[in-house]
């Protein structure tokens, strides 16, 4: 029987939309005009090829978008259709930051005049027009510069666009943009291809799970220390990935690629619910899953526990990737399918599946892969060993039935890639702190705050996010990642009504501060007179100390009241000391307490001393409060709080602004004697 070939392209962009729904970076359009139709297109030039199309719920929702609203969902649209003297200084920079960023070699230098203006910072307007045209045409795919008039006569034209050429263009290709889906869904039902998507806003399933995970696939990262299971987030990206794919191609989709090829068997359990018949991962996985690397294990069909996956060959796949944008196209061709013919004389009917980004490879290739991807599919409509076939005729067919599954990913089969780099960990960190204040006031929410609130929740946990934390990887658009996902929990917030934490207004990429370390942990037993006042220097020596003001934004609305936060305890109490603008909180001022572990919060009124005896309070210079540690934490042996500070009943501040407070409650403070 011939080898049997599997090419699967993943399509996908994060989601950029900020609160007010608008993409603060073009890249979805942009790929739009290079690459979304193309790749399916170069396919269905040689009808008797198969191939398999992954295309993530973030990419379809942004195409949606811009057939429902046009340029005006996307910043640099926006601004890129303006005349240049109505753009400000930032502004300006902004679209030229942009137009800057395109490959030289295979995207600029076809264009002479893009060449001449390429990286200037002296362009005229009349100049800066030009390389805005260049700049969109070096973008737009051989699809379009063979089939679309308007930019077969701009390319022609080649220098003096004008303000009316921009409208054109944009007005043309904004056009194509609305062609994309339904050509995916005619190819689709002509049966040409296999489509999937992923879950929807393209987590890493397994450690939304579970985060031990990460650790049961590599014992050395190092996990964010506070984590819990997000299963329910989980399995509402699933089920809302489902949806709309139903929605959009008229059937239910039959399988998926997990994001970055993440796996572990719980994840496995959620797909079987939802009816799909297959999902793809890397070759790491497998080995790993079969305790042994032979080759020829790769090339044999699998299952666990009744779902089909398919295995990435991770060498081919990286020629595609990696190699084949240095050779020319014939010269590529010919060697891809050396390697092919080597596997189909050693391995009696192989599958071979070749997974790889769809989109983000061309762009380093000579004339967008077009003569690559010419001449392959050429070579492959002839040979008579070799056929094509999708990701659902691949998986009638199963062999084997794997023992177990190796939680893992693409990357070296770990999830390292987005987690365990201290960066990395800040972020989830703030999602577990961001889930655990928004359980506290969950009930109050009304179902509509509710769902905008799990939204925010299913964006933060896109993969892409933590794959620019750390220096595993560059972009020179980190700090825009970084805000995009910041963006997402400050918004809960906001929804909630409550102040954000001021450590969500700090940047998390590139800076190597741990914030831990702003935490000066209690030294020794404190005994505080509870009076609103520093009665003497040594009454709260010893205690823990938070200073707040390191946290602060100079952004005016995340400064709340208190600037700094002490605590420490005693063999019965447990003291809390904050210090800052003391005349509000006096007027109507409340703190509440959340303990983890305790159903009821600890109300405190700061205009009136409490009466139960339970609890001690005294504001003046300071906020003195003392809790009965048994009274209220009974048998726990240390308390995770989060404290809010509220004035006329809204919550204008959350405390510590880093993360949570942590007391060990038997604490003996023996680290820190000396003789």
């Amino acid at each position: 029987m011939a080898l049997s070939l599997n090419f699967f392209w993943h399509m996908h962009q994060p989601d950029y939309r900020n609160a007010e729904g608008v993409m603060g970076m073009p890249w979805v359009f942009l790929h739009a005009i290079k690459d979304y139709y193309e790749m399916p297109w170069l396919l269905s030039r040689y009808p008797a090829l198969k191939a398999t199309f992954n295309i993530t719920p973030p990419l379809i929702e942004q195409l949606m978008l811009y057939i429902e609203r046009g340029a005006s969902c996307d910043l640099f649209l926006t601004l890129w259709g303006k005349e240049p003297r109505d753009l400000s200084s930032d502004e300006r920079a902004y679209v030229t930051k942009i137009c800057n960023s395109t490959q030289f070699d295979t995207m600029v230098k076809p264009f002479h005049r893009y060449v001449e203006l390429y990286k200037r910072d002296d362009l005229n307007d009349i100049e800066f027009i030009e390389l805005e045209v260049l700049f969109m045409l070096a973008w737009c795919g051989n699809y379009l510069r063979q089939n679309d008039p308007t930019v077969d006569r701009l390319i022609k034209k080649g220098q003096g666009f004008t303000g009316g050429d921009k409208r054109e263009l944009l007005d043309a290709l904004m056009g194509f943009v609305g062609t994309i889906l339904p050509f995916y869904r005619e190819l689709l039902e002509k049966g040409q291809i296999s489509l999937a998507t992923t879950p929807f806003n393209h987590p890493i399933l397994p450690i939304l799970i579970d985060m031990n995970n990460a650790q049961r696939s590599n014992p050395e990262t190092k996990i964010p220390p506070n984590h819990f299971p997000l299963i329910e987030d989980a399995k509402e990206q699933v089920r809302r990935s489902v949806e709309l794919y139903e929605k959009i191609f008229g059937r239910k989709p039959t399988g998926f690629w997990p994001a970055e090829g993440a796996v572990d068997e719980k994840s496995v359990e959620i797909y079987k619910a939802h009816g799909l018949r297959w999902i793809a991962t890397d070759e790491a996985i497998l080995f790993k899953s079969l305790g042994s690397d032979r080759r020829e294990e790769l090339y044999r069909r699998y299952t666990f526990e009744d779902l089909f996956i398919a295995f990435r060959d991770h060498g081919l796949s990286d020629l595609i990737g990696f190699t084949y944008r240095f050779w020319e196209g014939d010269r590529a061709a010919d060697d891809f399918i050396a390697h092919l013919h080597k596997i189909d004389t050693e391995i009696e009917n192989a599958s071979v599946s070749v997974i790889l980004d769809g989109e983000n490879a061309w762009e380093f290739y000579h004339n967008n892969a077009f003569d690559f991807f010419d001449a392959l599919y050429r070579k492959l409509d002839q040979i008579p060993w070799c056929r094509t076939v999708t990701m659902d005729e691949l998986s009638e067919a199963p062999e084997k039935s794997l023992p177990r599954l190796h939680p893992g990913s693409w990357i070296y089969g770990t999830f390292d890639t987005w987690v365990g780099h201290p960066e990395k960990n800040a972020a989830w960190e703030l999602i577990y702190q961001t889930k655990s204040d928004y359980l506290h006031h969950r009930q109050r929410l009304s179902p509509e705050t509710d769902g905008k609130i799990t939204d925010h929740f299913l964006a933060a946990e896109c993969s892409d996010w933590f794959w620019w934390y750390g220096e595993d990887h560059y972009t020179d658009y980190a700090e825009e990642f970084d805000q995009l996902f910041r963006s997402h929990l400050i918004e809960i917030y906001r929804l909630m009504e409550v102040a954000a934490p001021a450590v969500l207004f700090k940047p998390i990429t590139g800076d190597k501060k741990n914030l831990h370390a702003l935490i000066n942990e209690p030294k020794f037993p404190i005994h505080p007179t509870i009076d609103g006042r520093v009665t003497s220097f040594f009454e709260w020596l010893g205690s823990g100390m938070i200073d707040e003001t390191k946290l602060f934004s100079t952004m005016d609305k995340v400064r709340g009241p208190i600037e700094k936060i002490y605590w420490g305890e005693d063999i019965d109490t447990l003291y809390i000391r904050l210090d800052g603008e003391m005349e509000k909180l006096k007027e109507s001022g409340e703190v509440r307490i959340y303990v983890k572990g305790l159903e009821n919060t600890i109300d405190i009124d700061l205009r009136r001393k409490p009466k139960d005896g339970l609890i001690s309070m005294a504001i003046d210079r300071i906020v003195e409060i003392g809790i009965r540690k048994r009274l209220h934490f009974h048998d726990m042996e240390s308390v995770r709080m989060r404290l809010e500070v509220l004035i006329d009943g809204e919550v204008v501040q959350v405390l510590p602004g880093v993360a949570e407070l942590v007391v060990d409650l038997n604490e003996d403070y023996s680290e820190h004697w000396f003789v």
